[in-house]
Parts: C-alpha cells; structure tokens; sequence
C-alpha cells in the first residue's frame, strides 16, 4: 500500500506509457500483420489499464481522504478517454488504415470512412462538431466545479458572496477563494483559463468557417 501512494505518479505514467504502445500493436496487428483477434486483445489491454487508472485514483483517495491533483489529472484523462477520446480513437483508426493501406498498396477504408473524412472536410459540420464539443466543455468544467464546491464549502450559501464579487480571482491567499486548498484553487484558475480559450476557439468555427479544414 504505501508502495502505491509513493510512486502513484510513476504507476500513472507507466499507465500511460503502455496504454499508448497497446494502441500503437493494435493498429499493427490489425492492419499490419492482419491478426484481428490478437489486435482486439491490446485494445482490451489499453481499456483495462483504464479501469485501473481511475482504481488508482480512488485507492489514493480513500487511503489519503483527500482531492488532490492527482486524482484530478486521473479523472481528467478517463473523462477525456470515455468522451472525446472515443471520436480521436476513430481518427487515429482511420489514419493508420490510410496510411497503412498506402504503404500496403491495398485499401483498408471503407465507403463509410471516406464519406466521414470527406465530411470532416466540411465547414458547416466542423463549426457543429465545435460547438457541441465546448457545451460538454462547459458542462464538465461546471460539474467539477460544483463538486469542488461541495467539498471546499459547508454550504451552498457561501457560493453567492464569491459569484457577486469575483475580484478573489487571481488572488495568492487561498482563504480569500472559495476553494480548501491550493491544488483546487490552482487547478480550477488553470482550467478556466483553458475553458475559455477553448470556447472563443469552438466558436470561431461558427464565425469565421474556414474552407480548408479536416482530419
């Protein structure tokens, strides 16, 4: 156990290190070698390592009884895997079989792929795929929100006072912020800075379409 909480970020790395190699051997021994059932066993590999990642985080957790920015990063990257990770997923397929398939001299993508490439080639459906993508932004981001709340705060009334006068943003004393401690405060000024780069770039897409945009 305490092997676990002292390296935990050597563990999580190496998580990742082997969940990005089953990844790459899937995309080989599908397209390359042509071992379908072989290849569908490193992709279970990189969704067990999964599981495991967010086991990590909840062990750390409950063996410390606090959030820290460990947990976080953990949560952040399995939100990331089960939600726009799983579209990325579909890109890389579909790169590697065009890649792949040209190295080959055979063709690997089907009518469906090349319709969704010709597609993602496509302004209207790219300032769509945008928009929806920074409206789950904004719903993750004030999930989280919430529960850092919930856990910093003892009640919901304490909320108001801080959403009137937001002048504790950027503030360096944590008892001015509404957050219990500095991994909360740090990470929530961090990814709100992101979340609202991210938005205006979402939505640039919206309103100003570019023509020469794809996978």
């Amino acid at each position: 156990m305490d092997f676990i909480l002292r390296y935990q970020w050597e563990i999580f790395i190496l998580a990742e290190v082997l969940s990005l190699i089953f990844i790459l051997l899937f995309g080989v021994t599908r397209y390359v070698a042509n071992k379908r059932k072989l290849s569908l066993g490193f992709l279970l590999l990189f969704i067990v390592l999964l599981f495991l990642e967010a086991a990590l985080a909840l062990f750390v957790y409950k063996e410390t009884g606090e959030i820290s920015t460990f947990q976080i990063v953990i949560t952040i990257f399995v939100i990331y895997a089960c939600t726009f990770g799983i579209s990325d997923f579909k890109k890389l397929d579909r790169w590697m079989r065009l890649k792949i398939g040209s190295w080959r001299g055979t063709e690997l993508l089907t009518e469906k792929d090349k319709y969704v490439m010709q597609k993602q080639k496509d302004p209207k459906y790219i300032a769509k795929k945008y928009r929806i993508s920074s409206i789950i932004h904004l719903l993750v981001f004030i999930i989280v929100q919430l529960i850092f709340l919930n856990y910093s705060l003892d009640n919901w009334n304490q909320v108001l006072p801080y959403l009137q006068d937001l002048s504790w943003i950027g503030t360096e004393i944590i008892g001015e912020t509404p957050y219990a401690n500095e991994t909360l405060y740090g990470i929530s000024m961090v990814w709100g800075l992101v979340f609202i780069i991210d938005f205006i770039y979402s939505w640039s897409y919206t309103i100003f379409p570019s023509k020469q945009r794809g996978e």
